[in-house]
């Protein structure tokens, strides 16, 4: 289901949050699409957080500390990053009033970057909104082997750490469904949503309080330890 809103029009914070409140987020066309248009999928892709795949192979990548791991880093970095093509899509849904919206969202504190460094160059990362205890995955991109997959594994490890109920994946694909994504109807998500949402003591910055950064390696120990 969809619709969409007036040609050109800035995305207001406000009514993008309480869109996400009620299950509903907005794309665009393409990069270069002047309006956006509003989806409620009618199958959603979420990623219980007890249910995280996390591989040998991903496992050993942090452990190795192949990659420096920093939340909020370099938040307009990572989206527009997230916003290039890619070997598997030539365009992107990633427009100038999402880019605009979110960063704002970001600034206000209920948008955050995760970022994953190969000494100063930014390798991989994702980004997402924030409401009570609910996550909501918007677009994540990598540079190397493993990079969006190991900023994943630190999303899970922090969302763990600080209470979450709901990572929102939205759409299923191979990738997410490798790491342990499932897929639900509308009304089950629905019922999720609300209960995260209401979570109140939910803290994204718990895991890293008073640190810029933290090593792949405690991000392993702390997965392997809570799953």
């Amino acid at each position: 289901m969809s619709s969409r809103q007036k040609r050109g029009a800035a995305l207001d914070p406000e009514l993008l949050l309480r869109a996400y409140s009620i299950g509903i987020f907005p794309m665009a066309e393409s990069r270069d699409a002047e309006d956006v248009f509003w989806v409620e999928p009618r199958e959603r892709a979420i990623l219980p957080l007890e249910g995280f795949h996390l591989s040998r192979s991903l496992g050993k990548t942090l452990k190795q500390g192949r990659f420096t791991h920093s939340v909020d880093r370099a938040f307009e970095a990572v989206i527009d990053a997230c916003a290039q093509p890619a070997p598997d899509r030539a365009d992107t849904w990633i427009n100038r009033q999402i880019r605009e919206a979110y960063t704002y969202l970001h600034r206000i504190g209920h948008a955050h970057s995760i970022e994953c460094w190969d000494a100063e160059t930014l390798v991989g990362g994702l980004y997402g909104v924030r409401i009570g205890g609910a996550f909501f995955g918007e677009s994540m991109f990598s540079r190397r082997t493993d990079a969006s997959k190991a900023a994943l594994a630190h999303l899970i490890a922090r969302m763990r750490f600080g209470g979450f109920r709901l990572l929102d994946c939205q759409f299923m694909t191979g990738h997410l469904a490798s790491l342990g994504a499932v897929e639900i109807r509308r009304e089950a998500y629905l019922q999720l949503l609300g209960t995260a949402t209401g979570v109140a003591n939910a803290d994204f910055g718990a895991l890293t309080r008073g640190e810029p950064d933290i090593s792949g390696a405690r991000i392993a120990g702390l997965l392997r330890a809570s799953g």
